[in-house]
């Protein structure tokens, strides 16, 4: 009797500790598009990974995202090769080390303005303008969750099946996006991209894209 005792008096005195330790928060599409927010001149790394079955394996790049304003996204690529992309006011301009550069118009590659219109809603906190382009669904806890950007575009959906970020708290530490066609991509970013400075393997790149989960 005595034991029994002892063990309905620790049950007693633990059960304050469990209540303390609630179910973490849920994470909801307004909640991180709030925490995504970053007004300009905003930059961030990145190390990307390309799959490809023409190579032998996955291509490994990194360098920078800028935003100087709010109507350009630059995307600076430091390795393995040198190469600037620059989209501003409807227009793509591709600058490559040693090649003339090349400009077309993002008419002409829809589903490239769509991930274009998607950045620019995503860091001004625009729900409306991300919906136009996507169907949103939103995964896990705020110390872990995903987005997954459905497009609603018909052309679109010809060349890009979705594009899911991966987040922890605040941090928008990785962009995966699955083409129709070929193998998907991932983009890490801010943590995790300075975390794979000397990261090759394509397990560990994927570890650190989905925060040790795997995608949704």
């Amino acid at each position: 009797m005595k034991t029994l005792g002892m063990v309905v008096l620790l049950q007693a005195m633990m059960a304050p500790l469990y209540a303390a330790s609630p179910e973490p928060a849920r994470a909801d599409s307004d909640w991180i598009l709030a925490r995504l927010v970053q007004p300009p001149p905003a930059r961030t790394s990145f190390v990307e990974l390309r799959g490809s079955k023409l190579l032998k394996k996955p291509l490994r790049l990194q360098g920078e995202y800028l935003r100087p304003d709010a109507d350009t996204l630059v995307r600076q690529v430091a390795a393995p090769y040198v190469e600037k992309t620059t989209i501003r006011a409807g227009e793509v301009e591709i600058a490559r080390e040693g090649k003339t550069p090349r400009r077309f118009s993002l008419a002409r590659v829809p589903e490239m303005a769509a991930l274009q219109a998607s950045f620019g809603a995503l860091l001004s906190g625009d729900r409306r303008l991300l919906e136009q382009h996507y169907r949103l669904d939103t995964q896990g806890t705020r110390q872990r969750w995903t987005l997954t950007l459905t497009p609603k575009d018909p052309l679109v959906l010809q060349k890009l099946e979705a594009v899911t970020l991966y987040g922890s708290g605040s941090e928008l530490r990785c962009i995966e996006t699955q083409p129709v066609n070929g193998e998907s991509q991932r983009t890490l970013l801010a943590g995790a991209a300075r975390a794979a400075g000397t990261v090759y393997a394509p397990g560990a790149l994927a570890t650190l894209c989905y925060g040790g989960a795997k995608a949704q």
